[in-house]
């Protein structure tokens, strides 16, 4: 259903997340979320340009959130490199659905839509596993 490129946008995006202390690199951030290097620059470059992240250079620089992951929605990652496509007139042009959605088009978008409410109400936060949420979900399987 995601593209890759929103399935790595998100990675990313939770990894930076999850190191709130300081920048870290293209390079930390693609070996600790499995993500080819040449595919994630493309992917960070998408998400600065949407003012999700900011990247500093030199010597200690890397890559971090412009806001607190609280403050950031999923729908708003995707969107950024991949936005989500509502369906809202027929793909087929055809001219007895040019007012009215056919049921099949219909049901796909009803479907796209519950995805996007699903996304515009999750805060990065909410998947960033901190040192707490761990002992917490491991103590309710223990």
């Amino acid at each position: 259903m995601l593209s890759q490129t929103s399935e790595y946008a998100l990675r990313a995006a939770v990894i930076l997340a999850g190191q709130p202390d300081g920048p870290l690199t293209t390079q930390q951030i693609a070996a600790a979320g499995q993500i080819p290097l040449d595919y994630l620059s493309k992917v960070l470059q998408l998400l600065n340009r949407a003012g999700l992240v900011t990247a500093m250079r030199g010597k200690g620089g890397g890559f971090t959130l412009t806001r607190h992951p609280a403050e950031m929605t999923v729908l708003e990652i995707v969107n950024a490199v991949d936005p989500l496509r509502r369906i809202r007139s027929c793909p087929l042009k055809l001219a007895e659905h040019r007012h009215r959605l056919c049921p099949l088009h219909s049901k796909l978008d009803q479907a796209l839509a519950s995805v996007e409410r699903a996304f515009a109400s999750t805060s990065l936060a909410e998947l960033v596993e901190t040192p707490a949420t761990l002992l917490a979900h491991e103590v309710a399987h223990a």
